[in-house]
């Protein structure tokens, strides 16, 4: 194995920075085009939430598989063929004519995005042996993911405004291309010669737990609850979980290690990664349809207004790591959800004010925004940390399944909320003017932001109606992420206990690594 040079190192490390920049912006400034693509590719309510699902789950599904494949392949040869994946899945949602087809490429997309993600981690780690570059790296790696995260709304939507939605998927291709030259030449090559199998049957198990439950979240209210499908997807996902923890729980080597959840660092720290995902990440999907189609702005100014929600997210991680250094997790993890819930408690007042607007709403973003900024990092420091070193992979990849997962069903879960809070809102605006058969259908599409025309449509409600309509729907959004907040918030307080003690060396670690 030859011994990378400082300017060999630098090239792998802009690889790597391009790759993040790249993931990053296609979490946070596809939410921003949303209303646009409703517009231009005639995408109901729920075709919108699977554009987002599809590259949540497809994260989720490809996670823990893609370490194992590049610990036994090779690490750069796994980055390379995530980063030509996601560019030729990038092109692939830049030229789709229809939601279906869109759907299917951010599936695609996602996939290669979270094998892209696994990769440069591993990339990151076997280049730079010195400790202090590694931590320089990864500090250079954080700022250009998090600047993608920051700027991503607002970069969506300059650029559906100057030129087409199409571009948002189509710039990655270039990009891709950079990276991958890159990648070739600076990346150097990594094997681990003891690495394990392929857990295949835990990773289908899991994709399809997973896909079944938003499967029946999202499409349950237009199916029935009750109807064969929905059911049958319920039973699904509840009978592959069921398989996936069989699976783990007896494997030689399981890809998730139940045992971790008995260290109450861990656990503690994990309940924050999901609470993060129960009210910050999915209500970023909605925003821009509040921006847009509650308040009327155009897609630069919604992108605008959207960066008081992350750029907190850049801005404030690293006075969390300052804080981190006089607090303990159990303190400034909970604290920060109450955080958190206090941002989208204040958003829920501002959205109900007569005359609610930008103004009025953005205190209570960036104080979400600075609640993220509190948690995010400190839970992944925590996960990995509360392991011993050969298991900190493993809980990396424990961590960020929990945050894609918990994402993927409340994406569903808000969309559930607001469609009900304004078919609620509309039934009381008119009560008996609107047949209630119909009521379901015009709530999916005002909340899909489908509210040009409906003014003007016969036995509709007026713009007025429409704009009351969407603000109580999203109060009731704001209120359902700012209860799920502090609720987990509290728990995870509770589950850190007092003097929280890590569990590195408990006779079960000794148990686990003699199967």
């Amino acid at each position: 194995m030859t011994t990378p040079t400082p300017g060999r190192s630098a090239i792998a490390l802009a690889a790597v920075c391009l790759s993040a920049s790249m993931f990053g912006l296609e979490i946070s400034s596809v939410p921003a085009i949303l209303p646009t693509l409703q517009r231009e590719l005639g995408a109901d309510f729920d075709q919108l939430q699977w554009i987002m699902n599809a590259y949540t789950i497809a994260v989720t599904s490809v996670l823990m598989a893609t370490g194992t494949l590049a610990d036994r392949y090779g690490r750069k040869r796994a980055f390379v063929s995530a980063i030509v994946a996601f560019g030729l899945a990038s092109l692939l949602c830049g030229l789709a004519r229809d939601a279906s087809l869109l759907i299917a490429g951010r599936a695609l997309q996602g996939a290669a995005g979270g094998a892209m993600l696994i990769a440069l981690i591993a990339v990151l780690s076997r280049q730079f042996d010195d400790p202090r570059e590694r931590a320089s790296a990864f500090g250079w790696w954080g700022i250009v993911f998090g600047f993608g995260l920051g700027f991503g709304p607002l970069i969506g939507g300059a650029i559906a405004s100057l030129w087409s939605f199409e571009w948002v998927f189509l710039i990655h291709a270039p990009i891709s291309a950079a990276a991958l030259i890159l990648a070739f030449v600076g990346v150097r090559e990594s094997k681990d010669p003891l690495a394990g199998r392929l857990d295949l049957a835990g990773v289908i198990a899991l994709s399809l737990a997973v896909f079944g439950l938003a499967f029946f979240i999202t499409e349950g209210q237009s199916l029935g609850f009750d109807s064969p499908i929905a059911l049958g997807a319920l039973v699904l996902s509840a009978a592959a979980g069921g398989s996936f923890v069989l699976v783990e729980t007896h494997a030689a080597h399981p890809m998730f290690d139940f045992s971790v959840f008995r260290i109450r660092d861990f656990s503690g720290a994990l309940i924050g990664s999901v609470a993060m995902n129960v009210s910050f990440w999915p209500f970023m999907i909605y925003l821009p349809t509040y921006y847009q189609s509650a308040l009327g702005y155009d897609d630069v100014t919604a992108g605008s207004a959207l960066l008081a929600y992350t750029l907190p997210t850049l801005v404030v991680p690293p006075l969390a790591e300052r804080i981190a250094l006089r607090l303990r997790p159990r303190l400034l993890i909970p604290g920060g959800l109450f955080v958190i819930g206090a941002g989208f408690f204040a958003m829920h007042i501002g959205m109900g004010v007569e005359g609610a607007g930008w103004a009025s709403v953005t205190p209570g973003a960036l104080l979400a925004g600075v609640g993220l900024g509190l948690v995010n990092t400190p839970v992944t420091n925590t996960t990995t940390g509360a392991v011993s070193r050969d298991r900190a992979g493993m809980a990396s990849g424990i961590d960020m399944s929990a945050r894609m997962i918990s994402l993927a069903i409340n994406i569903a879960m808000m969309g559930i909320v607001l469609v009900g809070g304004v078919e609620a809102s509309l039934a009381a605006a008119a009560p008996g003017a609107l047949d209630p058969a119909a009521l379901w259908p015009l709530a999916r599409r005002i909340a899909a932001g489908e509210t040009a025309g409906l003014g003007t449509e016969a036995a509709s409600p007026t713009s007025g109606t429409i704009r009351l309509a969407l603000a109580q729907g999203f109060g009731l959004v704001t209120l359902y992420g700012g209860l799920g907040a502090s609720a987990l918030a509290a728990l995870s307080f509770l589950v850190f206990g007092r003097g929280a003690r890590e569990l590195r060396d408990a006779p079960v670690e000794e148990e686990r690594e003699t199967c």
